[in-house]
């Protein structure tokens, strides 16, 4: 594969053979560290292919298209690899976010995971602005809905898959064929210890985590050869405003008053939803997402996945080592 130079509260499963926890950082020995080369001059710089957008600038730059970007993880990886010399695609659902990314100097449009007619328009918006050079995509949009898997009704399920993995997988075979025809490129998912650790009162979230792992393992087999290289994030705690983005969803899907658990909501999630803001002792930064982000764009050859925060590294040794009783009992403490 011709190698890309890469200029990097959310919450993923690997089955590895050492028994202890990863050394710090979560290094697999599939990255191959850094690899610099030349920027490809001129590249898709005449606009061929589309005259719906102009190009944005920086010719023969590498090109990144990041949902999610209004604020955490995503607003941070856009700004990190904009001053790395990236041509970022920053893409948010709402339109006043775009603006204010755009204020920033960042390119920005609509995208809205939720709606098949956006993610359309979206991959198309991209695909003309870069001249059909989206060297990687970031799938960073999601959101929660926080609930008793009891109390979940089929509309919050269907929403949530909508955005964290239907948008997503849709949005990613739209690209697919740009990257084939220039036989290279980047596919990262970020998905969460969520996605291979289950936690109480997270069933919707879980599920769609764990979907989204299963899609990109199975991605990730089906591209060898192809030179596109498919990566997944798994963060642990990261501050963000994901907390606050989650109440809508909960008071909209979740009738918790007539739960069976309602003296557990009391207790436990709504402290967490409406209380004062908790800051995790684990806890990290988007910027530590970014980070992982940067070597999965630009080793030589990256990881299968790339786990964020002390939770995530943990949790996935203690699921290769401890009996499901074991990890039930964890769980239910947290």
């Amino acid at each position: 594969m011709r190698s890309l130079r890469r200029p990097g509260q959310v919450h993923a499963g690997e089955r590895g053979t050492h028994r202890g926890p990863p050394a710090s950082g979560g290094r697999d020995r599939r990255d191959g560290g850094e690899l610099g080369i030349a920027g490809r001059e001129g590249e898709g710089a005449d606009g061929s292919g589309s005259g719906q957008a102009p190009l944005i600038p920086g010719a023969g730059a590498r090109t990144i298209l990041i949902t999610g970007c209004s604020s955490g993880i995503g607003l941070d990886a856009a700004r990190t690899l904009a001053a790395r010399g990236w041509r970022v695609l920053a893409t948010c659902r709402d339109p006043a976010d775009c603006t204010r990314l755009e204020g920033e100097g960042l390119v920005s449009f609509p995208l809205d995971l939720d709606d098949e007619a956006s993610v359309a328009a979206g991959a198309e918006e991209a695909l003309a602005r870069s001249g059909g050079t989206v060297d990687a995509l970031f799938n960073n949009g999601a959101f929660a809905l926080p609930g008793a898997v009891e109390d979940l009704p089929r509309a919050g399920l269907r929403a949530i898959f909508e955005t964290n993995l239907f948008g997503q997988i849709d949005l990613t075979n739209r690209i697919i064929p740009a990257m084939r025809a220039r036989g290279h490129g980047r596919i990262v998912m970020n998905s969460s210890v969520l996605g291979f650790f289950a936690m109480p009162y997270r069933g919707a979230y879980n599920a769609t985590k764990f979907a989204l792992e299963g899609i990109t393992d199975t991605l990730r087999r089906e591209m060898a050869g192809t030179g596109i290289d498919v990566v997944l994030i798994e963060p642990g705690p990261i501050t963000s405003a994901f907390r606050i983005k989650t109440v809508p969803h909960f008071e909209r899907h979740i009738d918790w008053r007539a739960s069976p658990r309602r003296a557990d909501y009391e207790a436990r999630l709504l402290p967490r939803l409406y209380g004062p803001a908790r800051h995790d002792r684990f806890e990290l930064p988007a910027a530590a997402v970014t980070a992982a982000l940067v070597r999965a764009l630009e080793a030589r050859r990256p990881a299968a996945r790339y786990r964020v925060t002390t939770p995530s590294k943990v949790a996935a040794w203690l699921t290769r080592i401890l009996p499901d009783a074991a990890l039930d009992a964890i769980a239910r403490r947290r």
